[in-house]
Parts: C-alpha cells; structure tokens; sequence
C-alpha cells in the first residue's frame, strides 16, 4: 500500500460556553482531508505552543499533560499501522474510527446470510430454483435460533465463528433440532458456503470449518423390485386419482426424471432421436444438466395415454402431474394397497429406474449417469453398490469369458 501524505496535531479550540480554558482537540489530516477527534482535556491559551501542539513550561501539570499526549500519538501511530497490516485505506476517518475502537467493517454472519438470500431470491428461476432458495432460508432461521440459543444474542460477529461454534451447531441440530446425522450435515453445508464467501471477500481469516468433518453416512436408498414395480403397474386402483398418480409414477421409473422435470416435461421436448425413436430433451432444473433420455416402450405408452389430456393440451404439457406433496400421499396409500413395505415417495421412481430398470439390466453405469442428468459418475455409482444382482450380472459375464 502506498504511503499517503499524513500530519497530526494537537490544538486548542474554544468551547461553547465561556471559560479560560481551552479544550484539547487532535486534528488528523490524510491528504488534504481532517478530522477532529477531542482528547477530553483542556488547557489556557497563555501556556500553550501553537506550533509544536504542545503544553509550554517544565510544571508538573504541563509535563503531565505532554506525557499523554505523546501517549496518544503513539495510539495513532499504532492505528496507522493496523489499517495497513489490514490492507485498510487510510483515510482521516479511519483513523478516527481505529482510534477510538469503532470498527465500520465489523461483519455479522446472520446479516451476511440475510444478504445471500435476498440475491438468492432476485436470481430464482435464473440460476437458482426457488426449493434452493427455500432450503437457504431454512438454513438461515435455523442459525438465527442456534445464536439465540447458545449466546442469547440476535446476531454473532464473523470473527467470533470459530470450530466450537460450528461443533456446537451441529450439537443443537441433533439434540434440540432432532435432525438426523445427514440433516445435520446438510444444514452445516448450507451455512458453510456463506462463510466461504465471506473468507474470500477477506472479511475473516481462517475457515472455522477448517477441521470439522462434513462427510454425510452412506444410507441405502430404496428402490422397487421388478416384481413390485410390476404388480403396482398392472393394479386397476379403481379410483381415478390413483391410477393418474400410479401412472405418472411408472413414467419416471422408465425414465429417471425428478419431480420437478416430470412436471414441467413439454410436449415439445418429446423430438426424434438419431436412432428415428422418441427422446426426452431437456435440463434438470436442480442442477441445469442437459439430458437426452430415449423412452422406453413403458413410459412412450403413458406419454399416448394422456396425450389428449385437457390441461395438457391447453398448457403443452406431457403429463397431468399434481403437488408433490399429494403425490407423496397417495403413493403411500398405492404402497398400503400394494402391501408393499417400503416408504414410497416420488423420488423412489428415479432409483428404481437406476437400479432395476437399468443397471440390473446391464446399462453401463456411465449411461445411466448421463441419463440421469448426474454432473459426476460418482454420484451415480452410490446405485451400483447396492445391487447383488448387478454383482451377480458382472460376475456371470466374466465368469463366460473366463470358461
């Protein structure tokens, strides 16, 4: 940082009401520009050295007086030197404000995750979608319950956050919050990435995650067996609503689109493929990967069943795809029906479709990564390891090479 051009001095200046004495003022100049900062002392004109900045005579009082304003010198000299260990600018406020202990760049983590959510939001639908924005504020009412909680304040310095707040976080989380060990991390992952923004805009400096582990445990995800997922396709439910969800359901087995993408699937993003069969082509909406998908005979028939459907037709949609949340409902009541003992959800379709419809099948892992919009294999090879029966096909196949 380059050195600007900088003089102190003491003076005296008269105060407002009448009085002999003078009151002691320090102006602090950095290139042309002053500010005044009052040491709370007084002395009389007649004793005083205009040039210097200094009280004249050997008296004690004047020696007295000398002593803490060379004091207070030191002070401004050590508050130069902070702002520029600090890359600080230094200005005739900062000065100021170093001097007597008001720090402007004080920084709060609460109100720094306030300010990511409110870009966040402005940015929903053009890089964020609005589950991401509603998983941040989550995140964010959680650590603002957290901080009362522990430290019964509304709001917590960045450079307070340290390895025992972030161990005590997640403390809370699994005792008070009743999360589980994946929540827990889940939660911490959102708040770390504030930190990290913070750690790069230089307002702390070092990353309280440092040393703490955010590894998630490996949980198996369930899946329906070729056996289950036939009996609950071949099912007449009687009911309408069932047999829609059911439908809808079975779709994305044979296809592995989200929620989400199974919902907003357009007509128009059925196309031709280079094989002259139908395709999906579209982008995840969580993570903006293009995915070119060609549809299995299963979920071609179902995409003919509704082709003719009146909200589809009027919106351009694929398949008439409700609230989530109901869907979830009522794929729990086709599982009680079905007698099948396992938590049915939307999202159980797409590990079916990674599991039973196509690695068990024999689809290579880095097909079916594609397919399922996955930006890593990695993410895609959690579905390989639960599977005997692709062990089973893997081992059979070597085991005809090797005879």
């Amino acid at each position: 940082m380059l050195e600007k051009s900088s003089s102190f001095l003491f003076y005296l200046k008269k105060p407002k009401s009448s009085s002999e004495s003078k009151n002691i003022y320090l102006r602090l100049t950095v290139e042309g520009i002053i500010s005044e900062v009052s040491i709370r002392r007084s002395w009389t004109q007649e004793r005083w050295n205009s040039k210097l900045g200094r009280a004249n005579g050997y008296k004690e009082d004047a020696k007295e007086l000398n002593a803490y304003l060379d004091a207070i010198m030191m002070k401004v000299l050590q508050a130069k030197k902070y702002l520029m260990d600090n890359n600080r600018i230094i200005t005739a406020k900062n000065l100021k404000n170093t001097l007597l202990g008001v720090d402007e760049t004080k920084r709060f983590i609460l109100k720094e995750f306030e300010a990511h959510n409110q870009k966040m939001r402005s940015l929903i639908g053009i890089e964020f979608a609005k589950g991401t924005f509603k998983r941040y504020s989550t995140a964010l009412n959680h650590t603002k319950k957290f901080i009362k909680w522990k430290y019964k304040v509304e709001d917590i310095e960045l450079s307070k956050l340290d390895y025992e707040f972030i161990s005590e976080y997640s403390y809370w989380y699994r005792t008070e919050n009743n999360c589980s060990h994946n929540t827990t991390m889940k939660y911490l992952t959102y708040l770390k990435k504030i930190v990290l923004l913070c750690l790069k805009k230089g307002w702390i400096n070092r990353d309280p995650f440092l040393e703490f582990k955010l590894s998630k445990k490996e949980v198996e995800k369930e899946y329906l067996t070729k056996a289950e997922l036939k009996h609950i396709a071949d099912k007449d439910f009687g009911v309408e609503r069932l047999n829609q969800v059911r439908d809808i359901f079975i779709f994305s087995c044979y296809t592995g689109l989200a929620y989400v993408d199974s919902k907003n699937l357009r007509r128009d993003q059925i196309i031709v493929g280079i094989d002259g069969e139908k395709w999906i082509v579209t982008a995840r909406q969580k993570t903006k990967t293009p995915t070119k998908l060609p549809l299995l005979p299963q979920a071609m028939k179902i995409l003919n069943a509704y082709k003719h459907f009146p909200t589809n037709e009027n919106k351009g949609l694929a398949l008439p795809v409700i609230s989530n949340q109901k869907m979830n409902a009522y794929l729990k009541e086709i599982a009680v029906i079905c007698k099948i003992n396992k938590l049915m959800t939307f999202h159980m379709a797409r590990h079916t479709f990674a599991t039973t419809v196509t690695l068990s099948n024999g689809v290579p892992i880095e097909t079916v990564s594609k397919m399922l919009g996955h930006k890593s294999l990695q993410q895609t090879q959690h579905y390989a390891k639960i599977l005997d029966t692709k062990i089973s096909f893997d081992m059979k196949a070597l085991r005809e090479k090797l005879q």
